[in-house]
């Protein structure tokens, strides 16, 4: 089975996406991982694309991540598409979760980045500001994607809407 989960920052992707992994027995795969270079910097598709292609290569993978640039990879290998459609005030806190305790915890992430409180409280990138600002414009347009396009290429697509749905969804596929 090849799983892409999708949704919001905050909705839980990496979660579900590596539980989902543990529970079939397959690759679990982070865009995110795939994306970030040291101190930050990000790839053009040139270096992203290989890397993304050579990632979804195995039979049988959950991919946490939407990177909408590369759909025309990794839709033409998944067979589903999970979309993690949870309400703003759980994504919301979540966001501010996560972000206070990389901030404090100075946690690595990914080609050995971190975050930092400034980051999250003070600055344009902060993604507690990004979820304010892009969580209706990108809930509209996961709609319209997901209707038109995962319709057309004939890819199964669920969408879970609250965390009772996305446990019953763990807990039943391939129980």
């Amino acid at each position: 089975m090849r799983i892409n989960i999708v949704g919001t920052s905050g909705c839980g992707k990496s979660t579900v996406a590596e539980r989902l992994a543990r529970k079939l027995g397959v690759p679990y795969i982070e865009m995110d991982e795939l994306f970030w270079g040291p101190n930050w910097s990000e790839p053009g598709d040139e270096a992203f694309f290989p890397k993304v292609e050579q990632a979804l290569s195995g039979e049988s993978w959950v991919l946490a991540g939407n990177y909408s640039r590369t759909r025309h990879i990794k839709w033409r290998r998944a067979q589903l598409v999970v979309w993690l459609d949870l309400p703003f005030y759980i994504v919301f806190y979540r966001i501010i979760r996560r972000s206070l305790i990389r901030g404090f915890k100075k946690e690595t992430l990914w080609a050995g980045n971190t975050e930092s409180i400034w980051k999250h409280l003070f600055t344009r990138d902060s993604m507690i500001l990004w979820t304010i600002k892009t969580f209706r414009k990108n809930r509209q347009r996961y709609t319209t994607q997901f209707s038109q396009e995962l319709e057309a290429l004939g890819i199964r697509c669920v969408r879970l809407r609250s965390r009772k749905e996305v446990e019953e969804f763990i807990e039943v596929l391939y129980s």
